[in-house]
């Protein structure tokens, strides 16, 4: 898990080099509920302006361990959050997001007496919810409602909030 989030690390960098030369908005923040659970994520303007389409990219994760009398657990989970998003406002600061996207999940389950276990799936999500950004950078915050889906079902009510930083 180390070595994914690493890897993903060097490539939020390389791609924030990449796009560092156009002047769209870019923002990096971190996010606690949504679609990554606890994650760090890249978002940007795919046009030369504040407000308009654009992406986001995250990577998430925890890592816990339970000790039970002789019996330990470790629980591992990482997330690639995924997504388009688009911002609709007037000031230039507040906006209303909108977004979908998709999400790979990653558990590993380790207990000291049997085997361990691993799963892997994906699951969508849209995002309705709330933006401050500042024109010039600076602070961000962003809180919203997140629905999620795949085939184990569906949940409507699921919040996320973050903070972060506009260049």
């Amino acid at each position: 898990m180390k070595k994914s989030m690493v890897s993903l690390s060097f490539l939020l960098l390389c791609i924030t080099n990449v796009v560092n030369a156009q002047t769209s908005a870019k923002q990096i923040f971190v996010e606690l509920g949504g679609p990554g659970i606890a994650s760090v994520n890249y978002d940007m303007r795919l046009q030369k302006k504040e407000d308009g389409i654009g992406f986001r990219i995250g990577v998430g994760g925890y890592s816990y361990k339970d000790v039970f009398g002789f019996d330990s657990y470790r629980t591992s989970l990482f997330t690639l959050p995924v997504a388009v998003n688009y911002l609709l406002g007037k000031d230039k600061r507040n906006y209303f997001e909108i977004g979908v996207g998709a999400t790979y999940v990653s558990t590993k389950n380790s207990d000291s007496f049997y085997e361990d276990s691993q799963f892997s799936s994906s699951f969508g999500h849209l995002h309705f919810g709330y933006r401050l950004q500042p024109l010039n950078g600076g602070f961000t915050f962003r809180a919203g409602i997140t629905p999620v889906f795949s085939s184990y079902g569906f949940i409507p009510y699921y919040a996320s909030v973050s903070f972060g930083y506009k260049f």
